[in-house]
């Protein structure tokens, strides 16, 4: 069993969707990925962290940066936090050839998403998934989000897929509270809140935790409204996702997340608020601004000395 895993969390609790730090020649830093990665788990109570999801960029880096850059983070903090690695493309074969050079590099689960662009039928996810789970001994947790694959995977599609022995955890961005309730109901499958606005709302429909974007920043507070949830203090819950909606808000509505989350952390001085690649562009000074303005409002505490300088 990997590190801070139970069988009702079995990716662990609260996560993070990770960035992946680029150098100023566009490279990967792998370096400033172990530092981002240590500061996560020892600073912000992350559980695990999920290395090459969309978060990190991964449609725009290659399958030799995704194993360089996963084998840095396993190094730094494999021994004590949840390594899940994006293994999930919109080819199978692909997929399958990812979730093995996860599995070599020492992580100790799969996030797997839908499909892309392609739009399969749901015949077609039960056997791309499958497929990718009897690829190798990992854990798999299916990432459902619609929103960007144009294709949910369906409640009879997850009852079913569910048999599988390593298909364990759904990472939902799909916002089906009632319908992912009644997944859970007839199923062992584990859920994780894959969408920050949501992420109280997912405990109260029994969800384990959260794969989070915003947890570079605020992951301890994430990780206390989990605590204090489970311990049956919804008002202190309900006390921290009230004064953390000015952060989520600035990550998550106003601009693609990887691009929010970077100026965030450029902010804050930490590994990874560096540039972005294309097509993805950085963050202009006004938005760096407002998020400055509202991350103090969530209680984030904000070194003067990023305080930007936009033209009056």
């Amino acid at each position: 069993m990997a590190p801070s895993t139970t069988a009702d969390a079995p990716f662990g609790r609260m996560l993070t969707a990770m960035v992946t730090p680029f150098l100023p020649d566009g490279g990967v830093d792998y370096d400033g990925a172990a530092r981002l990665a240590t500061h996560l788990v020892d600073e912000q109570r992350h559980d695990g962290l999920v290395v090459n999801g969309t978060t990190g960029e991964s449609p725009t880096t290659g399958d030799a940066e995704k194993e360089r850059l996963l084998r840095a983070v396993v190094e730094a903090v494999g021994d004590r936090a949840v390594i899940v690695a994006g293994a999930g493309t919109n080819h199978t074969e692909h997929s399958l050839q990812l979730a093995r050079q996860a599995e070599a590099a020492g992580a100790h689960g799969l996030l797997v998403v839908t499909p892309y662009y392609n739009k399969p039928p749901q015949e077609g996810l039960i056997r791309h998934f499958t497929a990718v789970a009897d690829s190798t001994g990992l854990p798999c947790m299916l990432y459902d989000i619609p929103g960007r694959s144009g294709v949910p995977i369906e409640r009879e599609t997850l009852v079913k897929l569910a048999e599988h022995p390593r298909i364990t955890a759904v990472k939902d961005a799909k916002g089906d509270l009632f319908g992912s309730s009644r997944v859970m109901a007839a199923t062992d499958l584990v859920f994780y809140s894959g969408d920050d606005n949501l992420n109280l709302a997912w405990l109260s429909m029994g969800a384990a935790g959260f794969v989070s974007v915003v947890g570079h920043v605020v992951g301890a507070d994430l990780h206390e409204m989990i605590d204090a949830y489970r311990a049956g203090d919804v008002a202190r819950a309900l006390q921290i996702h009230r004064r953390l909606l000015p952060v989520v808000t600035a990550i998550m509505t106003r601009t693609q997340g990887a691009i929010a989350v970077k100026a965030a952390l450029n902010l804050l001085g930490l590994p990874g608020g560096g540039a972005v690649r294309a097509p993805l562009v950085e963050a202009p000074p006004e938005f760096a601004a407002y998020l400055r303005e509202e991350l103090m409002i969530g209680g984030v505490k904000v070194p003067e000395a990023s305080i930007p300088e936009v033209d009056r």
